[in-house]
């Protein structure tokens, strides 16, 4: 007589589909988020100093700054959480930069005076080597390929 198999519910079918382990964080993930770091480092640093000693000045721009700062802190602890609902956040924190990035890099090229003190995005990020116009783009690419499921 031939044994049935015990089912105890933590057997696989290999038909069904496994859901993709969300995997973000790792490989060059850390990477994306060790320069998301340093950037909410920086612009944290540089909105701080601003808004302490030349608010006066150019109060757009030091807002502005802040906001960067802001915005890269969420990138930074969303891209290095796992789950759906931090994917989203990392989502909607990297189109943010990128379209704070465009916009006001565009401004501060076609109507200077509008920002008389540099923003981390001033330029689209020359400052800083330009990297504040690519990391997002790098961030959109890598969140695409890191999509969960």
């Amino acid at each position: 007589m031939k044994e049935e198999p015990i089912v105890t519910g933590t057997e696989t079918n290999p038909a069904t589909p496994q859901p993709q382990k969300d995997t973000r964080n790792t490989g060059p993930g850390r990477l994306l988020i060790a320069v998301y770091a340093v950037f909410a480092l920086s612009a944290t640093a540089r909105a701080g100093y601003q808004i302490a000693t030349k608010f006066a000045e150019a109060p757009l721009a030091h807002i502005l700054s802040a906001f960067a700062a802001v915005v890269y802190i969420v990138a930074t602890i969303s891209l290095a959480k796992p789950g759906r609902t931090w994917f989203k956040v990392s989502l909607a924190a990297v189109l943010t930069e990128l379209i704070g990035v465009l916009v006001v890099g565009a401004i501060s090229l076609f109507d200077p005076v509008a920002f008389p003190h540099d923003t981390v995005w001033s330029l689209f990020g020359r400052g800083y080597g330009f990297v504040p116009l690519v990391l997002p783009i790098l961030g959109l690419l890598w969140l695409n390929k890191r999509r969960p499921s």
